[in-house]
């Protein structure tokens, strides 16, 4: 349990540090060529996460295809939209739209799986908001694409997780893994093909970062997995913020007021709070295999 608990914390580790490259890009390149060229990396993933029973074409051979390509949209929208948040936002701020995912989730829970969620769960939910209203506060200062994209990379997250929770049980993990990268370089290959511009060495550097890392914390998070249950690992994300903060303070100059602080606490209570109700409600993760 401690082995996955702590391969868990390593896994977003390793998700943060990637974040730190693709921001530091800059905006100098699209964010659907970063994103292109990362998922083009990530794939270096496969060969760890490949079964002893899985074939190659199980990457793109799903047993619900619907889902498949579901997931692969969402993940392409995803990755996008946090490539142009991280870069036009600082990195805790970003992490924060992004970590509305969980309160997504309980609202689509009711909406598409029509589950029954309690008061407690509509109240993380409010508070989830509030948060968010802590942090932007609209009205005093200007928002930007940034939180657009920041909010839109948590919903696409969302939209991901409710097509993992009705397809989990039926497919391998390859299949699960091999539908976000190969979404995603479809669409990002398809949309950079109109104002291509090859990166310099520098940004070649940084986006190896960006994808390697990548690959390896979906690796880490594998092994997490496997030795821990899924709903003790799953917290360990919300160390990501703790990331974001110090790679935003030292490395990027980005600034932290009371305000932010606060709306950070309260969207990361929320966000903890609805996964352990997830636990005591639908135990779903318990049912599937995760990645």
């Amino acid at each position: 349990m401690f082995k996955g608990v702590l391969l868990g914390f390593m896994a977003f580790a390793a998700f943060a540090i990637s974040d730190a490259f693709v921001k530091s890009l800059r905006g100098s390149l699209p964010a659907y060529e970063a994103v292109f060229f990362g998922a083009a990396l990530g794939l270096s993933a496969l060969p760890f996460i490949k079964g002893a029973g899985d074939r190659w074409r199980d990457v793109v051979l799903a047993q619900r295809p619907g889902l498949w390509l579901v997931r692969a949209g969402a993940s392409a929208v995803g990755s996008i939209a946090a490539v142009i948040a991280f870069t036009a936002l600082p990195m805790a701020e970003a992490f924060v739209l992004i970590f509305l995912l969980p309160i997504f989730v309980t609202i689509l829970s009711v909406l598409v799986l029509k589950e029954h969620v309690g008061w407690r769960r509509w109240s993380a939910v409010v508070a989830g908001f509030v948060g968010v209203l802590v942090v932007l506060r609209p009205g005093f200062r200007v928002l930007g694409i940034g939180h657009l994209a920041a909010t839109v990379c948590g919903l696409s997250g969302a939209v991901s997780m409710i097509a993992l929770r009705l397809s989990g049980a039926h497919e391998k993990r390859v299949t699960l893994y091999g539908a976000g990268m190969i979404g995603s370089m479809l669409v990002a290959g398809m949309m950079m093909l109109a104002s291509f511009r090859w990166p310099d060495p520098a940004q070649w550097g940084l986006l190896l970062g960006y994808g390697l890392l990548a690959a390896l914390g979906a690796v880490l998070l594998m092994l997490a997995t496997q030795k821990a249950p899924a709903n003790h690992v799953a917290p360990t994300q919300y160390s990501q913020m703790l990331w974001a903060v110090l790679f935003g303070y030292v490395l990027f100059d980005d600034p932290l007021d009371w305000p932010m602080a606060i709306g950070i606490a309260i969207i990361l209570g929320a966000g903890l709070f609805t996964f352990v109700r997830e636990e005591k409600v639908t135990r779903w993760w318990k049912r599937i295999r995760m990645i």
